[in-house]
């Protein structure tokens, strides 16, 4: 049944996507990389890549992506008695086997991470997955699996400060080379490919430069946005990026905000860009944010932290990954210094400077409108109506101009957040708030004290 079902196995996928309406994305990331492990009494043993680990398992239980699996095993082989089994790699393989695989490539992976300029801490089993991320962790999987194929080149990661972004990225890099630890991968910040190049043109070694960029397997960019109005970093971006997606090369970036956004960006660079697969990432929710700082606790060996504090820190420190795992080191340190246990007390003492009842206040489309509300004494409904008086019109325009400055939201996006406006009347919009701030310095003044009202520790 095991090469029945093997030979069987893309009839069995089309069928998953067909008929059950399955992405392909969540195919080629949870379902492609299913293996058999044996075959017994009418029952397929599955396990799946120990990249993914349990959280695989669970993800595909959780989704019914098993049953829907088992259906179309199923049908295709026309036989109703199959029944399946998914389970982690690691219960199938004895601890000696596993322990020999880890130990034979560590040494040249660790080299390989060293020269790709990667954390060894940023890899997919570290990641916390949520619904604010699992859009995003799934597509990443999806690249790291196959990488360099048309529909996810480049990927694209936008989002706020803190959120993951740059933990994603080198989670592929690493799983690229675990899988071949050969492979040209290079990460490096848009800080550093600037410096380079200008150190490049000063010193006269362009063609090292190039030789360097252009021959990689898999490039990595952080914080692109940081190449705007710097022409001979984008002249030269754009010439590194055309070679390598001409050679199939997979290209990966990142960015504060969605490509259209950046500000004087080149128009080239732009398209190129959403050639590919822009994905954005949100704030955590509150499962979120308890499960990461609980890892954070199990990673760094912090015990007898009871949970009233990690529920403290969730529900007050709310926008920022790297704030929130801040916090729980800072509670840390202050015990250890002042030899005292873990409370809520101490919590909320060593805290006291990063948290009171305005920080960390998540904005949101529904903060703005509610706040614009307030303020311009239009109601939220209108603002979300398709009403065209100059006040509800001018209310509604200024929510769009604060969703672009203060969210990681796609136009699109922000559209719909006013009652399902097109692209086109965002962008309109948004030209006419910031024509009216450079003409009308009250009006400006208002939008400033709508600014400090969404965030008024900033």
């Amino acid at each position: 049944m095991k090469k029945l079902i093997e030979s069987k196995w893309e009839d069995i996928l089309s069928l998953l996507e067909t008929q059950y309406d399955i992405s392909s994305i969540m195919i080629n990331t949870w379902i492609r990389s299913l293996k058999i492990y044996e075959c017994k009494d009418n029952t397929v043993y599955f396990y799946v890549d120990e990249k993914l680990g349990e959280n695989a398992v669970k993800f595909l239980h959780r989704k019914e992506f098993d049953l829907f699996l088992l259906s179309s095993i199923r049908e295709t082989l026309n036989d109703s008695n199959i029944d399946i089994v998914i389970d982690e790699k690691k219960n199938f393989v004895s601890e000696s086997e596993e322990s020999t695989k880890t130990v034979t490539m560590t040494d040249s992976y660790k080299e390989a991470i060293s020269r790709s300029n990667l954390n060894p801490k940023y890899t997919f089993d570290t990641f916390i997955v949520g619904d604010s991320n699992r859009h995003a962790h799934a597509t990443c999987l999806a690249v790291a699996d196959l990488p360099a194929q048309d529909n996810f080149n480049p990927l694209f990661l936008y989002g706020n400060s803190g959120l993951g972004k740059t933990h994603l990225m080198q989670s592929i890099a690493h799983y690229i080379l675990q899988k071949d630890d050969k492979t040209n991968v290079l990460y490096v910040p848009s800080e550093t490919f600037t410096n380079e190049i200008i150190d490049a043109i000063r010193n006269h070694t362009t063609n090292e430069f190039r030789e360097k960029y252009r021959k990689v397997d898999v490039l990595l960019i952080d914080d692109v946005q940081f190449i705007k109005d710097k022409d001979s970093t984008q002249m030269e971006f754009f010439n590194t990026f055309n070679t390598l997606y001409n050679d199939k090369k997979q290209i990966i970036l990142s960015s504060d905000r969605p490509p259209k956004e950046i500000k004087t960006l080149d128009e080239r660079i732009i398209s190129r860009f959403e050639c590919g697969v822009p994905i954005d990432i949100h704030e955590p929710d509150y499962e979120t944010r308890m499960a990461i700082l609980k890892n954070k606790a199990e990673m760094d060996h912090l015990t007898g932290i009871p949970d009233e504090v990690f529920v403290y820190i969730a529900e007050n420190v709310t926008n920022n990954i790297r704030e929130l795992e801040g916090a729980l080191n800072k509670i840390s340190v202050y015990s250890k210094l002042m030899s005292e246990k873990v409370t809520l007390e101490t919590a909320k003492y060593s805290l006291k400077d990063i948290i009171n009842k305005d920080t960390n206040v998540s904005i949101t489309p529904d903060l703005i409108i509610k706040t614009v509300s307030e303020h311009m004494g239009v109601s939220e409904d209108d603002i979300r109506s398709k009403k065209r008086s100059q006040d509800i019109a001018t209310a509604r325009q200024v929510v769009m101009y604060l969703c672009r400055e203060h969210t990681v939201l796609a136009l699109k996006s922000i559209g719909n957040a006013v009652g399902g406006k097109d692209h086109a009347t965002v962008i309109n919009g948004i030209t006419r708030v910031e024509a009216k701030m450079a003409e009308d310095p009250a009006f400006k003044s208002t939008i400033d004290t709508l600014v400090k009202k969404l965030n008024p520790n900033n």
